[in-house]
């Protein structure tokens, strides 16, 4: 995140191009292994390994604004944490405060500025004084590339910061970074901020820059990634407040943090594809994007409570002038420092939202009653066995990859279950395609193997509006027929239906004109009939079996759910949850919520506190998960032992928990 630029800066900018006469070279020839989507690899496990989660942004600060608070969660739950910010964040040069004088333009104070700022702000993250002293040293990335690092550990709990110092703007780029992942003929000198320990950062280009965050992974082997949103929102805006709000040309995000998903996601797929050749196991780990201003077009979803804390890692980062922080030059990006980022008129601050929500793990039932669940490890659909109740298995490599982190599930009239996927058809870069396809995979027999991967296509024509699909939610109806929605490009929903016999109907857009959120609920009531809602931006919004139901519906903050037709919901910037009838449904907290209902329990809530804790309400009470792991991904399963939640792990591993 940055704030506006000049006008006449990006005027000028914009209007110049490269050299008259500069030709663009060939495309270079691929060095890395394209992703295998066939089934039956290994999957890298076996001893314990401790979990780590690595971020990959574009900004300092963009970690602190849109992916907190899932990433401090992890950090307080003894998770090693490791950032990289793709730019120097140098920007304009200017930290400013409102109501001071103007100072020169400093890019190399300011950087040094905001990433003094970032190691306040994650020295009160592990509990320690603001200005605690960190180890800051170079760090060879192969190419002649050489990243600063800095690194703070405290009881028991560690932080690194990485910074690859690609410049925001040049001379002939004002927006460098998405020039660089579509333009083969650029190179792009790194920016040196003052005070770093890294004489001479190198250059970048496009394979080199895929290739630092690639080595990168490979270094750390994280097991949760956390990134930006690669494919925003369509969101049309008038052209002034655009560029007041720094979005880039039709959509609803910064440049830089498309730019940065993409060359993130790219050195993910190649990481999985490069193991794969040299016959290494699957690496696993768990991957979200999140998204960025996004948050400014929707509703609120952050309670005080959960606000409060976010903010509050935003005041040291923002700092003030006044502090002796021990840096020439300067004590943080003092234009986001304190009552600010709760002031600020867009609201960033003010949620947290996944780019495809949705249960990151789905269950059922094997033949002799155990569990199965299904989830996305090393971008690569998985199924993790029960052994014995409670004792799961490794992970049975699905393939279909590389995927997009929500996975759909249906189980069939018969037991089978259809597993649905967002599929990075293509994510190549330097004017190549970039394509996003809905997937399914079939059981052949329940509890037994699958058929191959089939394409289902997007509801969309064209490979830019292919890449605004959301996270796929199916149902089985009671008659074999299963019902596919997913978010299109519009912001509207789309449906396909596979009728009984195993075909699948063409897309089509269900009615109305409703403009809606991702991270849909979908139920079957009493009578057969399914029940959609997605909520939108003056309310949600409700589907009958294809058809908009009349009748107006609340506004909500955050995503729904839904259990025999009925909806659940939280009010903006609330905590609580609201049920069918508008009461309070005994489920405080922040975040997703899973709704399920049988004839022995009735409905049976599943969601978090405001602390992050995985919480059951079922039968009238209200049980909490306490212990350790803690959760990425959270499932809630009804059946003749009563209720078992299954969760994933920090480390890619599931544990259960029958409250």
């Amino acid at each position: 995140m940055h704030r506006p630029s000049r006008r006449t800066l990006l005027a000028a900018a914009v209007t110049t191009a490269l050299a008259a006469g500069c030709s663009v070279p060939a495309a270079p020839r691929r060095t890395s292994p394209a992703a295998d989507p066939a089934p039956g690899k290994p999957f890298a496990g076996g001893e314990p390994r401790r979990a780590l989660l690595l971020q990959i942004v574009a900004h300092p600060d963009d970690d602190l604004y849109f992916m907190n608070p899932d990433a401090q969660r992890l950090l307080d739950a003894g998770v090693p944490l490791v950032s990289v910010y793709v730019t120097a964040g140098e920007h304009t040069g200017v930290n400013r405060v409102e109501g001071m004088p103007r100072t020169p333009p400093d890019r190399a104070a300011y950087s040094s500025a905001r990433r003094q700022g970032l190691r306040q702000s994650y020295a009160r993250a592990l509990g320690l004084p603001l200005f605690t002293p960190w180890r800051r040293e170079a760090l060879a990335l192969g190419g002649g590339r050489t990243a600063e690092r800095a690194v703070l550990a405290h009881g028991g709990r560690r932080v690194e910061l990485v910074h690859l110092d690609l410049p925001m703007h040049t001379p002939r780029r004002y927006m460098a970074l998405p020039a660089l992942w579509e333009d083969r003929a650029l190179e792009l000198s790194a920016h040196r901020s003052a005070g770093s320990p890294v004489a001479r950062p190198g250059t970048y280009d496009h394979e080199g820059l895929v290739a630092a965050l690639t080595g990168l992974l490979r270094r750390y082997r994280p097991t949760v990634v956390h990134t930006l949103d690669p494919d925003p929102d369509v969101q049309p805006s008038p052209e002034a407040v655009r560029r007041r709000d720094s979005e880039q040309p039709g959509y609803s995000d910064h440049g830089d943090h498309t730019a940065a998903a993409c060359f993130a996601w790219s050195a993910l797929v190649r990481w999985v594809a490069e193991e794969i050749r040299d016959g290494a196991p699957v690496p696993l780990f768990t991957a979200a994007a999140f998204r960025g201003y996004y948050n400014r077009h929707w509703p609120k979803n952050l309670p005080p409570a959960v606000l409060a804390g976010k903010a509050a890692r935003l005041v040291p980062y923002g700092g003030d002038p006044s502090w002796e922080c021990g840096n020439p030059s300067g004590c943080g990006d003092y234009g986001v420092g304190g009552d600010r980022p709760l002031t600020n008129r867009k609201g960033w601050v003010r949620s947290t939202h996944r780019r495809w929500p949705g249960p990151g793990l789905a269950l059922a039932a094997e033949p002799d009653g155990r569990l199965a669940a299904y989830g996305v490890l090393g971008l690569r659909a998985v199924r993790w066995r029960e052994s014995a109740p409670g004792v799961w298995g490794g992970p049975e490599d699905l393939g279909g990859g590389p995927l997009a982190p929500g996975l759909g599930s249906a189980v069939l009239p018969d037991g089978r279950v259809l597993l649905l996927g967002v599929r990075f058809a293509a994510l190549e870069g330097h004017g190549g395609p970039n394509r996003r396809e809905v997937v399914v995979l079939e059981q052949r027999s329940p509890g037994g193997p699958f058929l191959a991967w089939r394409g289902l296509g997007t509801p969309d024509l064209g490979a830019d509006r292919s890449r605004r699909l959301g996270a796929p939610v199916a149902v089985a109806d009671p008659d074999g027929r299963v019902r596919l929605y997913v978010r299109n490009a519009a912001r509207g929903v789309a449906e396909r239906v596979r009728e009984p016999d195993g075909s699948w109907g063409p897309w089509r857009t269900l009615p109305g004109d409703a403009v809606v959120q991702d991270g849909f609920a979908v139920s079957t009531d009493p009578d057969g009939r399914t029940h959609l809602y997605a909520a939108g931006p003056e309310a949600v919004r409700h589907w009958v079996d294809g058809r908009e139901a009349p009748g107006a519906l609340p506004l909500s903050g955050s995503t729904v759910a839904s259990a025999a037709g009925g909806l659940y919901h939280r009010p903006p910037a609330s905590a609580r949850l609201l049920g069918p009838d508008g009461g309070d449904a005994g489920l405080d907290g922040y975040g997703e919520v899973r709704a399920a209902r049988s004839a022995a329990l009735g409905t049976v809530l599943l969601g978090t506190d405001a602390e992050g804790r995985v919480c059951v309400r079922a039968g009238g009470r209200l049980r909490t998960r306490r212990e350790e792991p803690a959760a990425v991904a959270a499932a809630l399963h009804l059946g003749a032992g009563g209720v078992t939640v299954v969760g994933l792990g920090p480390d890619g591993r599931p544990w259960s928990w029958r409250p």
